[in-house]
């Protein structure tokens, strides 16, 4: 039945007839000895088609098997085929079955593999193999013979994947290869048989194929069913890549020369978690890895990949090397010629002379290779044509390289850029070397160390070496070394043959004069992230070649890319940079200047002060800035840093700059509710004033300090900077700054309920404003001299007072000043009940204020256009305008924006109103239950 059926006696071959009568002996044969009875051999022959004539057809069937079967003149009774009350039997006894056979060899082979007798189980399993002639039960129709093909072609299976498993076994690999490629064909998915096949190529020195058919699978898999690869063919995986032989292999494990040339652990690992997880991270099979690990000089690169390769080495049995290729040491730097020179002696290849040629020491090397996998270490690195020729050939090969430069001409699997430690790892690491009692003395201390090291793990660890030399010495004293002078706390980093200076000359030293000279400008950069406008204007050069000069800093790693086009310089590399530039007056009192004409053409440009607010100091003609909008875009990527810019000015003798650039900035911080920053800046700058050779300042910066207040809501100190400032203005004379002072305390008198003596200082003030043409100071005096009139419900002068003010601000026609004229306007349309006009002037309000972001204008506009909405019966749009302008109000700031809980206030006094009108009660009264929370709150 391991076939066509076939059937014989005493050697004689049989006729057994037509294939429904095999049918039916095969159903009784393959239940020797048991009933079977008429309806399951109807079925199993039959299926859902039964012979018209029922069980009646059988009789014939069985007599003529009979007949065939038995030897002449045997009876029924003695028949092989015994009729019985409902059924057949076939007699087991003196009837030899195909069947019976196999599981008699089958069964004695698994036995002889499981006792570890591989060979006996071979040929048991061979002899089991040759019972099969082809498909079993070939030809047989039926649903029982359908089944029992099926359970006998899965035996057959068994039969030769166990048989080619013991080939594996008894290391006879290739005989099992062919076979195992037919298997794989036919069952495309079958894991284990991959394994098998995987074990076979890998035990024929075809590693490199063995991945690759791993590789297959698991395409194959994820491609087509959408699964990964099990348990068992990944660790076959795992086990071909690290050539463990041991694991897939039979008898004694082969004799590898085994060569580790790493370096001992350079030191505590801290914080390096992430990192370390990349580089030990599996690679792709049946290629040679490449990792790449960059950063500045001391961040810690050797350490890391040798403890990275430490963790590996177990799975690279044919050789761990490590090579120092010497690119920023003081001794000579390694050729790749010598490189694989000596790689090549330490695995033992090198049989005699070796070529000095570069490409037949290649040649060599590869050759060499092709059959290992090894862990290669090349250490500070220079660039690609160092790194190219000493790359291994073997499949599953690993090489992690280390140095300052990015090599990105590298076809690298992984990049790994290290940056300092974060200030955590950096006070476990110094706690590490000085010793946890030492440093938990002084915390603050031990702190402040770590924020002067800027998180270098080389100048931690020479800090922390000088402290363990010196046990006198506590962390304070050695902070107040470094803290007190900038220049000499590169000095205090240095030990031994160890310092960070040097480490970063070397790096400076190999730069070509144009990176050199821009490494030098950003030294002098007054902030400490900056694009690449600073250091083009720094350099005096476009900004498309400097940015070329960027990118090459960053690639050696004397520069951080924080995030696209914001650069950064570490700490130390900053001083050392700005030592070099200093030794160079000239130019770096070039850059300074360059550097601080281009914050303060920013600041002058962005303010809504407009080209005629300052009348003294450089003019920003020539500005890199178009617009007032690209000139505001750089002034909010600088941040926070912008109130450094002053001290920057003030540090190096620039007080009029820093006059200037406090000045400039007072509109922008003000606009942004950023007032602490413009009181700081102001105050630094006017502590220089009278170093200043602009003789305005004085007077302009008190003005400006006195503006800051009243949006402070600090009107005692507003009013005592403005009496300064009239006076100073009027002693010189200085129509300009007196002009600005009078509508300064125009609005302080009116911020503090004086309208009538508000009206008596802005009258003049305007009168100055319009005669010095300064329409910004004119526009704004304007607008409180109507706010003046509006309180009083002087409603037409009002209006008069908010038109001229518009078409003053017209002149510049910056659209923050624009709306605040229409919104005002339009505040007394409303009270006239004139909501048509209310609503045009504050939709054009708003649509003005939008283009600037302008949160408070906005919310402001945004709910009076509401209530213009209610007087026209748009109870609906009301509403919503009303939850747009709270939307708005949740953009500013309680802590900076004095007037947060008044605005808050009017916008739900009004919604409550909006609700009420619509018989919204519930909901009006929780909206006017919340103005009064909020006005408990500030009572408090």
């Amino acid at each position: 039945m391991l076939g066509p059926m076939r059937a014989w006696r005493d050697g004689t071959p049989l006729d057994l007839g037509p294939v429904r009568r095999q049918a039916v002996l095969a159903a009784l044969a393959l239940r020797p000895g048991l009933l079977v009875s008429h309806e399951q051999v109807l079925d199993g022959v039959w299926g859902d088609e039964p012979p018209k004539t029922g069980r009646s057809v059988l009789p014939s069937y069985v007599y003529a098997l009979r007949r065939t079967l038995d030897a002449r003149g045997t009876g029924p009774a003695d028949s092989v085929i015994r009729g019985e009350r409902g059924g057949y039997r076939l007699t087991a006894d003196g009837v030899g079955l195909d069947v019976a056979e196999l599981d008699e060899q089958l069964d004695g082979a698994q036995r002889a593999k499981a006792a570890g007798d591989p060979a006996t189980a071979f040929a048991r399993f061979s002899e089991a193999l040759a019972l099969f002639r082809g498909e079993p039960l070939a030809g047989l129709p039926g649903p029982f013979a359908d089944v029992e093909r099926q359970r006998l072609s899965q035996r057959l299976r068994t039969v030769r994947v166990e048989r080619l498993e013991c080939l594996v076994l008894l290391g006879r690999f290739t005989d099992a290869l062919d076979d195992l490629a037919a298997l794989s064909v036919s069952s495309p998915y079958d894991e284990s048989l991959t394994s098998l096949r995987m074990r076979a190529l890998y035990g024929s020195e075809r590693q490199a194929e063995a991945l690759t058919v791993y590789q297959d699978m698991c395409e194959r898999l994820r491609e087509e069913l959408g699964v990964d690869p099990g348990t068992e063919l990944r660790r076959v995986h795992e086990a071909v890549l690290r050539r463990d032989d041991a694991s897939l292999l039979p008898g004694p494990r082969r004799s590898r020369r085994t060569v580790n040339e790493l370096p001992g652990d350079a030191g505590h690992l801290t914080g390096r978690e992430a990192e370390l997880a990349q580089l030990i991270a599996p690679s792709a099979p049946g290629s040679v890895s490449l990792i790449t690990v960059d950063g500045t000089a001391g961040v810690g690169k050797t350490a890391l990949v040798v403890r990275a390769a430490r963790e590996l080495s177990a799975q690279y049995p044919d050789g761990c090397l490590f090579v120092d290729l010497r690119a920023h040491s003081t001794q000579r730097r390694q050729s790749p010629e010598q490189a694989l020179q000596r790689l090549l002696r330490s695995l033992g290849a090198a049989t005699g002379e070796l070529p000095s040629d570069l490409d037949e020491l290649t040649s060599v090397w590869r050759a060499a290779t092709s059959p290992l996998r090894l862990l290669l270490v090349l250490d500070d690195a220079l660039d690609a044509d160092q790194i190219r020729p000493l790359l291994p050939a073997g499949a599953g090969s690993r090489v992690l390289v280390a140095g300052r430069r990015r090599l990105a001409e590298l076809d690298a699997d992984r990049r790994v850029t290290l940056e300092p430690l974060e200030s955590g790892d950096a006070v476990s690491l110094l706690t590490h070397i000085i010793g946890a009692e030492r440093a938990s003395r002084e915390p603050e201390a031990t702190q402040q160390l770590v924020g002067l090291c800027d998180g270098l793990p080389l100048a931690l660890r020479i800090a922390g070496s000088r402290l363990q030399n010196r046990r006198t010495w506590t962390v304070e004293h050695l902070v107040g070394r470094m803290a007190g002078d900038e220049q000499r706390r590169l000095g205090e980093l240095s030990v031994g043959d160890r310092s960070v200076e040097a480490t970063f000359q070397v790096s400076y030293d190999q730069l070509a004069p144009e990176q050199q000279r821009g490494y030098r400008a950003l030294g002098l950069a007054p902030t400490v992230e900056f694009d690449v406008l600073t250091p083009a204007t720094m350099l005096g050069r476009p900004s498309y070649d400097t940015e070329r000069v960027l990118e090459h800093l960053v690639d050696a790693s004397l520069l951080q890319e924080p995030r696209p086009g914001r650069y950064r310089l570490h700490d130390l590399v900053r001083v050392h940079a700005r030592r070099l530039a200093e030794a160079a007056p000239g130019e770096a009192a070039a850059a300074r200047t360059a550097a601080l004409r281009l914050c303060l053409d920013a600041a002058r440009i962005a303010s809504d002060w407009g080209p005629g607010g300052f009348p003294t100091g450089p003019q920003p003609a020539g500005a890199p800035f178009t617009t007032w909008q690209e000139a505001e875009a750089w002034l909010d990527a600088a941040a926070g840093e912008l109130t450094d810019v002053v001290g920057y000015a003030v540090a190096h003798g620039e007080a009029d700059y820093a006059c200037w650039i406090a000045e400039a900035l007072v509109d922008y911080f003000v606009r942004q509710g950023r007032y602490h920053e413009s009181q700081t800046a102001l105050e630094i700058a006017y502590a220089q004033v009278d170093g200043a050779t602009d003789q305005r300042m004085a007077g302009a910066l008190l003005n400006c300090l006195g503006y800051t207040a009243v949006y402070q809501r600090r009107y005692k100190q507003a009013r005592t900077y403005f009496t300064e400032a009239l006076e100073l203005s009027r002693r010189r004379p200085e129509p300009w700054e007196e002009a600005r002072t009078l509508v300064g305390l125009g609005a302080l008198d009116l911020s503090v309920g004086e309208g009538d003596r508000a009206i008596t200082q802005l009258t003049p003030g305007l009168d100055l404003a319009k005669r010095q043409r300064s329409d910004w100071v004119a526009s704004m005096g304007l607008v409180v001299l109507g706010l003046s009139h509006y309180f009083e419900r002087r409603n037409e002068a009002a209006l008069a007072c908010f038109a001229d003010a518009h078409t003053h601000a017209g002149t510049d026609g910056r659209p923050r000043m624009l709306g605040r004229a229409l919104s005002c306007a339009a505040d007394v349309h409303l009270r006239l009940g004139n909501y048509g006009e209310a609503r045009r002037l504050y939709r054009e309000a708003i649509h003005l204020v939008e283009q600037v972001g302008d949160p408070f204008l906005y919310a402001r506009s945004l709910t009076g256009l509401g209530t213009a909405e209610q007087g026209e019966g748009n109870l609906g749009a009301a509403i919503a305008l009303h939850h747009q302008a709270l939307r708005q109000h949740r953009l500013l700031s309680p802590l900076t924006e004095p007037s947060y809980d008044w605005l808050e206030m009017d916008i739900r006094s009004r919604l409550g109103r909006a609700y009420l009108a619509t018989g919204r009660v519930g909901e009006a009264r929780g909206q006017f239950q919340a103005v009064l929370d909020v006005r408990d709150r500030a009572a408090r």
